[in-house]
């Protein structure tokens, strides 16, 4: 099949037009990338968005290797002389992978079989003399294939092979495939049964134990987890259909008599469906419901993962940063409003040391010395003792809010080697804290230094296609990443890795060269970057923003490409470029169709008028401080009937996880997420989100905590919990005052 019949094809299967297929996909072969096709390409695609390029681009690349299967297939029968031009035509005409399969296996080279055997004693002709249901007397016809040479001993050993070819003939029959495989699809039930004797080891998945529903109706999840528990060899999973309609069906297929010839193919049926074609169909509906599991987990996963690294940012805030713990005691590092690590010390407020007082003294030393402006918290061990403790500290100014900040995959960070590369000198435990304070800033930033599969976002990840979700995953960051847009002249390398075109190795380039030449002044200097070409350059260069660049545009999300033509729209208002970008009433003069070019249409020219109005601005939502309930702190605190609030920090097909202060997440169940019926969590909350829940059960000992957002389960809110992430700052002679109050407890 041409490209252009493939266009057509993915055009009528996303309903959007051929010239926008095809539009997309050459871009695609010229090396852009999604997130670059979708902003800065819209007038040859007609406006698509990421969601259709993305989709664009994993059909053509599905449907060019199964054109690239069907001409293997079409060699190799070909090869074999069996090629005719009715075979062709259907192997030319399948749309499935599974069906040109089915086509092909007939003459597929294959280990040696009860089939093969048969043939070997010539009993091919027989089979085909059976199927062809015209001999009446069928045992007659088998003397004649009785030849002791060959190992054949009588008429009944003739009989035998003959089924057997037959079996394998009806077992590779394409349509007959196609019959059974409809029945698994639609019918099948799947078994589950814990193993004799390992009920104990098993207890995680007692709901399995005596288990069956429908394959079909069986969600994602459920599927995943008894598949967890067979591979883990503690239960056992079947899939069954009708056997006598399924055998029903072939005999219609196959038999087109009665009599001896019948009898003889109704015995090869049974045979051939037990022995090959059940095992096989089952084996590939497995395989085919475990692909379907696997790309809704895998999409819950970046759905949640979205949700996370596009949470709201503090800002640019110098930030005092604790990572919780008793014994071992609070790791506090300073951080300046770039993130730079200023000094860390440990202190022990909490048992067995208890030193609260000097704990205080620490934390109102370092906050007077690098006038810091907000203080996270680690959400681990000893988190909500640790908010108490600050808290409670009666001079420490009410205007640095505490917030306690989700630590998952901060040990992941803090052991790896980007963080030893970034602070060889100091130990984990300084590292994590670090992390948790970044993390408080600017979440995208921080979040792409940790494999995604260690955020604790997803569901059943480790049972997932590990392929398909790391580059699903890696998808959604380059997505955000590329969506908010990257400071250049601070962003990591991890950071820079995931802009459109440029990878690990460039920025790596990108880093090195501006340690060594300071600051980039400008976008074009980029091209002085090794390996920098003008391809990447295009690629990348409007999701790199420059603060204090030479040139106003280069902190905004105009490319560089149409650099001209703001200079054109600043030229016939008369004005300067940084005029249109601080007058309402100039951008308002200007008539985009005068700007209108072959190459440039509206679609780019109402861009770049939005990003004149607010240069870079962050797409991302206001910082809203959020706070847990002060009188709950651990699992024991709680009792049926609370009303909490909380935040949601994971969803999945089954409900969502809400933190509510305790150190274990609750569930709410599907049923418990609305007053109305939910087919889909993700409509209804998102990671992140801040909201009530009730508690409608406790299991202490097993950690268990249920809970509801039916009734008022409304997303929390405080007008006056917001905190501005750009122009707000705080007073240090706030902090002088408060640290007069303490009558000179502490020293320098």
């Amino acid at each position: 099949m041409s490209d252009v019949k493939l266009f057509f094809k993915i055009a009528d299967d996303l309903n959007i037009s051929s010239q926008q297929v095809n539009a997309t996909v050459k871009l695609l072969d010229e090396g852009g990338t999604v997130p670059f096709i979708s902003r800065y390409r819209k007038e040859a695609t007609g406006s698509l968005d990421e969601v259709q390029i993305m989709a664009i681009k994993t059909e053509i690349e599905r449907l060019r290797q199964l054109e690239s299967r069907k001409d293997a297939v079409l060699k190799s029968i070909e090869s074999q002389g069996k090629l005719t031009e009715e075979l062709k035509d259907k192997i030319l005409a399948v749309e499935t992978l599974s069906k040109l399969e089915d086509l092909y296996l007939p003459y597929k080279p294959k280990r040696r079989t009860k089939a093969t055997i048969a043939k070997e004693k010539g009993l091919e002709p027989l089979a085909q003399c059976i199927l062809e249901q015209k001999n009446s007397n069928v045992f007659d016809e088998a003397l004649k294939f009785v030849n002791k040479e060959k190992e054949v001993e009588n008429p009944e050993e003739a009989l035998q092979g003959a089924r057997d070819i037959i079996a394998e003939i009806i077992s590779e029959d394409a349509v007959v495939r196609d019959l059974i495989r409809e029945q698994y699809k639609k019918t099948a039930i799947i078994k589950s049964r814990v193993i004799r004797g390992k009920e104990e080891a098993a207890e995680k998945f007692e709901d399995y134990f005596e288990w069956e529903e429908s394959l079909a109706a069986c969600p994602s999840h459920r599927l995943l987890a008894m598949r967890r528990g067979e591979k883990e060899d503690l239960l056992i999973l079947d899939l069954i259909i009708d056997e006598e309609n399924a055998l029903h069906l072939i005999e219609r297929k196959i038999i087109t008599s009665r009599g001896e010839c019948a009898e003889q193919i109704k015995e090869a049926i049974v045979d051939g469906y037990k022995r090959l074609l059940a095992p096989s169909i089952e084996t590939e509906t497995r395989l085919f419901r475990k692909q379907l599991a696997d790309e809704k987990a895998i999409q819950v996963f970046a759905d949640n993962l979205r949700e996370l690294l596009l949470s709201s940012p503090l800002g640019q805030k110098s930030i005092l940063a604790l990572d919780p713990g008793f014994r071992s005691g609070c790791k506090v590092v300073a951080l300046d409003a770039q993130g730079k690590l200023l000094e860390e010390t440990v202190i022990y407020p909490h048992e067995p040391q208890r030193k609260v007082t000097e704990a205080e003294n620490i934390v109102l030393a370092f906050c007077a010395k690098y006038n810091l402006e907000a203080i996270a918290i680690g959400n681990g061990t000893a988190s909500r003792e640790t908010e108490q403790f600050i808290k409670n500290i009666d001079v420490l100014p009410k205007t640095i809010p505490v917030i306690v900040v989700n630590e998952a995959g901060a040990s992941v960070y803090s052991a790896s080697d980007v963080a030893r590369e970034e602070f060889p000198t100091y130990d984990v435990t300084v590292r994590g804290a670090v992390s948790i304070g970044r993390r408080l800033a600017d979440p995208l930033a921080e979040l792409v230094k940790i494999d995604p599969k260690s955020i604790g976002v997803g569901q059943y990840q480790h049972d997932v296609d590990q392929t398909l979700l790391k580059n699903k995953l890696d998808d959604v960051v380059g997505s955000c990443v590329n969506g908010v847009g990257v400071e250049l002249n601070t962003a990591s390398k991890q950071l820079l890795s995931y802009v459109s075109g440029i990878g690990l190795t460039l920025a790596q380039n990108i880093v090195e060269y501006r340690n060594e030449h300071g600051a980039f002044k400008s976008r074009k200097q980029l091209l002085k970057v090794p390996r920098m070409g003008e391809k990447v350059f295009e690629q990348c260069a409007g999701f790199l923003r420059i603060r204090d660049g030479v040139n106003p545009l280069d902190k905004s999300a105009v490319h560089p490409e149409t650099y001209h033509i703001v200079e054109k729209m600043a030229s016939d208002l008369n004005c300067s470029i940084d005029d249109l970008i601080n007058e309402k009433e100039l951008r308002k003069k200007i008539q985009l169709q005068n700007y209108v070019t072959e190459t440039v249409g509206l679609p780019t020219l109402k861009d770049i008028v939005n990003e004149l109005e607010k240069p870079g601005r962050d797409p991302r939502k206001s910082f809203e401080v959020f706070s847990f309930d002060e009188h709950v702190h651990e699992i024991k605190d709680l009792h049926e009937g609370m009303r909490l609030p909380g935040i949601v920090t994971n969803v999945t097909n089954f409900g969502a996880f809400v933190d509510v202060g305790v150190h274990q997440d609750g569930l709410v169940h599907i049923s418990q997420l609305s007053d109305t019926f939910v087919d889909d969590p993700n409509k209804i909350v998102k990671v992140g989100q801040q909201v009530w829940v009730n508690v409608t059960e406790v299991d202490v000992k097993r950690k268990r905590i249920a809970l509801s957002m039916k009734g008022e389960g409304i997303q929390v809110k405080s007008e006056k919990s917001k905190v501005k992430s750009k122009e707000q700052t705080y007073d240090p002679n706030d902090m002088v005052s408060a640290l007069a109050a303490l009558k000179g407890k502490f020293g320098k």
